[in-house]
């Protein structure tokens, strides 16, 4: 009974290691591409988005000088910080993770390319 409870939970855990499974930063670049019309991940410089440099373990709604929504805001106010898990998390629904955000990008899909993006991130430091 507990050896199969165990393996349960093992097998129910491993979509969760795969979202945060290391990604590529070289693919991560790539699929930027998608990102790049508002956000610029190479220069600190805002577009219709914040800059991106430095965007992994940063504390959310914290670029001078971006007009952030009420939404991004209450979140940064409630303490949020761009960790993996929650790039993740936002990454793949942005409307969902925080209501009301500004961001008009709907989303990626794919686990592997959220985290070849946060892997592309995370090379962008200050």
């Amino acid at each position: 009974m507990k050896k199969a409870l165990l393996t349960a939970l093992l097998v129910a855990a491993l979509p969760m290691a795969a979202a945060h499974a290391e990604g590529d930063p070289a693919k991560g670049k790539k699929v930027f591409n998608k990102c790049k019309a508002c956000h610029f991940a190479d220069k600190k410089k805002n577009k219709v988005g914040p800059y991106l440099v430095g965007i992994v373990g940063r504390k959310a709604a914290s670029v001078e000088g971006f007009k952030y929504s009420k939404a991004m805001q209450a979140k940064a106010a409630e303490g949020l910080v761009w960790t993996e898990e929650n790039l993740d998390k936002y990454l793949e629904k942005p409307k969902k993770f925080i209501p009301g955000n500004k961001m008009a990008f709907a989303g990626l899909k794919k686990a592997e390319d959220r985290a070849n993006v946060i892997a592309y991130l995370k090379t962008l430091t200050e």
